[in-house]
Parts: C-alpha cells; sequence; structure tokens
C-alpha cells in the first residue's frame, strides 16, 4: 500500500476536514469584521464526494479524520456525513471540533454514531467577554458541553485561545471549571492566519506565562493524552485533569507534523502557515478514478514545506482561519 510520507520522513495519518468555513460565531482573531466571502453552498463538495475522499484518504494510511469549521454541527448533511465516515473501515479515530452552540441537539447523534470526542472552542467564561470575542451567546455553548457530558462523551477538550488583555486573567478560573467538569483543558497561542489573526497579533501570549501563571496554584508533571494533534500535556497532581499547551509560535512543532487540511470545496492545504495545496475537486468532477486522485495526493505531499513561517513571514496567509479549520 501507498502511504502518505513526506520529502522530510513524516508520515501524514491526520486529515482535518472543514465541512463548511460558514460559522454562527464571529471570532475576531478567526473571522474579519464584516467579511461576507463565505463559499456558495453550490461550490462545496457533496457529501458522496467527502465520504469519497476520506476513504481515498485512509485508504492511504490517514487513520485519524477531525471534522471542523467553520461550525461542522451547522451543515445540513452533519448527520449522513457523520455516519458515513464512522462506517469506513480503516478510520481509527474520528473526532470532531465545535463552538458547542448547537451541541445540545446533537450530542446524543455524535455518541451514537462513533464521534470518538470533541474538541469546543471557549475562550472566556464570562458571557461579556465571551461575546466580545465570538458575537456568540456563552449559554448555549455550556448547555451544548452539559448535554455532551451527559451522554458521557468523553475525553471532551476545551480550547481556549490566550490573549493579552482579554482573557489572561481567566486561565485559573478555566482550569477550575475543567477540574470541576472533568474536561482536558487545551491553551492555544494567537496565530497570524489572515486579516483577523493579524489583527490579534498584539494581543500575543507566550504560553510559557500561562505556565508559570498555573505553577504558582498547581503541581503539574508530564502526561500523555490521546490524540493526533500537538498539544503537550501536563497533568495537575491530585487533580483529575490534564493541561496541554500548543505552542504554534513560541515553539513550534513543525517536526513532527503528521496533519494536512482539506477545505468544504475540496482544497488540500498542506500546511496551515503556508499557501501549498491541491484543488481535488476539479480532478473529482473530472472523472478521475481513485487510484488517479491517490497519485496526486501522494505527489502533493511531497510539496509539504518543512515549517510554517508565522515568525519570519507573518503576512503570507491570506486566507480566512475557518477555510482550513485551525
Amino acid at each position: 500500500m501507498n502511504e502518505l510520507i513526506d520529502r522530510f520522513g513524516r508520515r501524514i495519518e491526520y486529515l482535518r476536514l472543514s465541512v463548511t468555513d460558514r460559522c454562527d460565531f464571529r471570532c475576531f482573531y478567526c473571522i474579519p469584521k464584516g467579511f461576507k466571502g463565505f463559499t456558495d453552498v453550490e461550490d462545496r463538495l457533496k457529501l458522496d464526494e467527502f465520504i469519497r475522499l476520506i476513504r481515498v484518504f485512509s485508504e492511504l494510511g490517514v487513520s485519524k479524520i477531525r471534522l471542523t469549521g467553520g461550525e461542522p454541527l451547522i451543515h445540513k448533511d452533519i448527520e449522513p456525513l457523520v455516519r458515513g465516515i464512522a462506517a469506513l473501515p480503516d478510520v481509527e479515530d474520528f473526532s470532531m471540533s465545535t463552538n458547542a452552540s448547537h451541541l445540545a441537539q446533537h450530542a446524543r447523534m455524535l455518541k451514537d454514531t462513533g464521534v470518538g470526542r470533541i474538541n469546543v472552542s471557549l475562550d472566556s467564561l464570562n458571557p461579556e467577554v465571551f461575546h466580545h470575542i465570538t458575537q456568540g451567546d456563552l449559554s448555549k455553548v455550556i448547555d451544548g458541553l452539559m448535554a455532551a457530558k451527559r451522554v458521557d462523551l468523553y475525553p471532551i477538550k476545551i480550547n481556549m485561545v490566550v490573549m493579552r488583555d482579554l482573557n489572561l486573567h481567566e486561565v485559573g478560573d478555566m482550569v477550575d471549571f475543567c477540574i470541576e467538569n472533568r474536561f482536558t483543558l487545551r491553551f492555544i497561542e494567537t496565530m497570524p492566519v489572515g486579516a483577523a489573526g493579524q489583527m490579534a497579533r498584539d494581543r500575543y501570549v507566550p504560553l510559557d506565562e500561562v505556565r508559570e501563571i498555573l505553577e504558582q496554584r498547581f503541581k503539574l508533571e508530564p502526561a500523555r493524552m490521546k490524540g493526533a494533534g500537538p498539544a503537550k500535556y501536563f497533568k495537575i497532581v491530585d487533580k483529575r485533569i490534564k493541561i496541554g499547551f500548543i505552542t504554534p509560535m513560541s515553539q513550534h512543532f513543525c517536526e513532527d507534523c503528521n496533519r494536512v487540511r482539506l477545505s468544504s470545496e475540496g482544497t488540500l492545504y498542506l500546511c496551515l502557515g503556508q499557501q501549498d495545496k491541491l484543488e481535488l475537486k476539479p480532478l473529482i468532477r473530472q472523472g478521475l478514478s481513485d487510484e488517479q486522485l491517490k497519485d496526486e495526493i501522494l505527489a502533493a505531499i511531497q510539496r509539504k514545506p518543512e515549517k510554517h513561517e508565522f515568525n519570519t513571514n507573518p503576512d503570507q496567509v491570506v486566507r480566512v482561519m475557518s477555510m482550513t479549520g485551525g
């Protein structure tokens, strides 16, 4: 079997699928204010095309699939899409990233169809700060999290983008919230992806600073956590919680990168921080066979760059973050 191994010897086994670039929130570091350039529904991949591509990738050794957005739970075909992917024999690790605003209605379906875990974006527990960041309703997110908890959709991971003069002072409160609810917590550094990401650069906080804050209250020990992502985990001694630190800026993890991203319109992005890509939708609609698609994907993987250039060339990525799902 052909496998996805790039020219730097990295095995690509993780695909993040952005099923839609649309979202019911407007996080200011993700979607620029007033942005209206979302992908038209007719330009997205169709349900059978999504599932076919996931199957093709899985036959090339990709065993870990994460559905992202935008917000994946607003996609009109999210349930048949989830069921179709979960039924693929070579998908071993199936997860979803969500803002949880619609999770209360879908938690049971996700649990029953085999989604193994969810990541929920939650940057503040203060309703006003939350609304300032997202333009959304915190209560819907909390309702969704509690629904996921009731159906035992664990592990539930909370993703908190830490920003200076906005939510940095809340990191301790977020730890307490996650201890109380048995959630895993991951802190994330802001990234200069697109115009919105550039706007958040002044709020950047290196996560060593967050760790120092936490070590004033807790004893941290290195830990491991199931998943395909780049977080470095610690456990709080005497507490049932793990904390992850995702540091694309201060301590990049490119040498171990095992992932690529597929947009809702069928564009395969080889690196979040660069522009390398392969347009798969035209190839599908030209009638390429599965083997021909695999050849195109295998060739594209050899163009995967060694590393992103967020620090040295932060202006080069102009696409909106919701197009590639983070």
